[in-house]
């Protein structure tokens, strides 16, 4: 290739990610959150419902038999999977907070101990349990949800599916409870 090509070509590149990149990753030093997804249900009727594929770290919204929506998430960590199986949309919370996972925080609002399970790690003294943000939760078995969240490209939640912002707005908008929701491995 042409030394002069490859440098347009280099800088052509540069500029379409940064401006395709503006909304879709976060800011800071862990790792990028993956493209948002599609939504169009333009013409679409029929019933809701949700599927979700844990291996591809996608899920996918359909109205009756056509597809109007796929999106990235983020599934279970290992230790923490997601179970696969056939579940319904059991409730919905548009602005839940975890009483079980957050952060253990002092009274000067600095976090002391982050990412903690309030079940299992021991409480320092001196701080107060600052439970995680969940919002558009919507419940499908027992303590597992689908909501809005941070959603790298690989499976990081504590068995919850993670979805970007507008997509899990979206998701939850258009779920009403009772919504099938399929999680495939």
């Amino acid at each position: 290739m042409n030394p002069g090509c490859f440098i347009r070509a280099a800088g052509a590149s540069l500029i379409a990610l940064i401006i395709c990149g503006c909304e879709t990753f976060p800011e800071g030093p862990f790792p990028r959150a993956t493209e948002v997804g599609w939504w169009n249900d333009e013409g679409a009727s029929g019933p809701a419902k949700i599927v979700v594929h844990v291996g591809e770290q996608k899920a996918y919204f359909y109205k009756g038999k056509t597809l109007i929506g796929e999106t990235t998430v983020s599934t279970g960590k290992p230790g923490f999977s997601t179970p696969p199986g056939h579940y319904t949309v059991l409730s919905k919370d548009a602005g839940h907070v975890s009483t079980v996972f957050g952060d253990y925080v002092d009274d000067y609002g600095n976090v002391v101990r982050s990412n903690i399970d309030a079940r299992k790690d021991r409480q320092p003294p001196g701080t107060h349990f600052d439970g995680a943000r969940m919002p558009y939760a919507m419940f499908f078995r027992g303590g597992y949800a689908m909501h809005q969240g941070y959603v790298p490209p690989f499976a990081a939640s504590h068995g919850c599916i993670r979805l970007p912002g507008q997509m899990a707005i979206r998701f939850f908008e258009e779920a009403p409870v009772g919504t099938p929701v399929t999680v495939r491995e």
